[in-house]
């Protein structure tokens, strides 16, 4: 009896979750009228401007960022960097509209992303691609996780496979959420994803916190030597992973508290970006602005 209950129990939670779901805000159109105005090519630059953008998770809330406004040129890389709760996922969050912009907008090549539909902000070839910190997968098989709209050849995606150092084919299984690869591994295979794609703006949201060095320092290869001329904003865990970047965007409690070259950064002592490597310890300072000033 006991049992049952408890079973009993559990599963009008699962009713309660369901419920729950089906009344969630839809996120955001997949399509919308403005789609047909867009141009076949669009998006042409990964520029990236934000203006004057505030937005919360959900109303009720506080603002998780607060006029935060910053301009990304095309093929930049742009680390951004801060402490835990600044508000860096969430500017991430605001790009692939996983969040809506309370105030303010988002223009990524030229166009409003609130006036587009999500297939088309999300779904374009050669518009944005993400490599999360905790990367998942869908069940099936490489070739399917690696190119899931079929739009590529299967040599083209046997090529991606093997610049990302993996020994797979396109045949092998892959479990629910990745679970017979390592973790290393299936950034990497969401890696090769996005050499496949070519995106004109990549996201890189603390993606290498969670592999070793080695793995890490593999990823920034690739970065360098495969996406020339992309635009990449990466939300930094290792500070080394940013130092060699075009500029660095360092966020403080919701807002933009800086937004310059590493060298300009480290000349001021009192800048955030200068207390962040101070804070790594003597010897790792003195190794980080090594890298910047040689």
């Amino acid at each position: 009896m006991i049992r049952a209950i408890t079973e009993s129990e559990a599963s009008i939670t699962s009713v309660e979750r369901v419920l729950e779901l089906c009344s969630v805000d839809v996120e955001g159109a997949v399509d919308c009228e403005f789609d047909a105005e867009l141009e076949k090519d669009w998006p042409k630059t990964g520029t990236l401007q934000f203006e004057n953008v505030s937005a919360r998770y959900r109303s009720g809330l506080p603002l998780a960022i607060r006029n935060v406004s910053f301009n990304v040129n095309n093929g930049e890389k742009i680390g951004v960097v801060g402490r835990t709760g600044a508000g860096k996922s969430t500017i991430t969050s605001i790009i692939f509209r996983l969040i809506e912009v309370a105030e303010g907008r988002v223009l990524f090549s030229g166009v409003d992303i609130r006036k587009i539909g999500l297939r088309a902000l999300r779904g374009r070839s050669g518009g944005l691609s993400i490599i999360p910190q905790d990367p998942m997968l869908f069940s099936g098989t490489i070739r399917l996780v690696i190119d899931p709209f079929e739009r590529f050849e299967d040599l083209e995606v046997e090529h991606v496979i093997k610049r990302v150092r993996l020994s797979l084919k396109l045949e092998d299984e892959v479990e629910e959420g990745g679970q017979n690869f390592s973790v290393g591994e299936r950034q990497l295979l969401i890696l090769a994803r996005c050499l496949l794609a070519k995106p004109k703006l990549l996201v890189l949201d603390e993606a290498t916190a969670s592999v070793d060095g080695e793995t890490d320092n593999f990823v920034q290869t690739i970065l360098r030597e495969c996406f020339d001329g992309c635009t990449i904003l990466t939300i930094a865990h290792r500070l080394t992973t940013i130092m060699d970047y075009d500029r660095i965007l360092c966020v403080d409690d919701g807002k933009v508290e800086s937004f310059d070259t590493p060298k300009n950064l480290l000349d001021d002592e009192e800048s955030m970006f200068s207390k962040l490597v101070d804070a790594t310890g003597q010897e790792s300072a003195a190794a980080l602005r090594g890298m910047v000033y040689e």
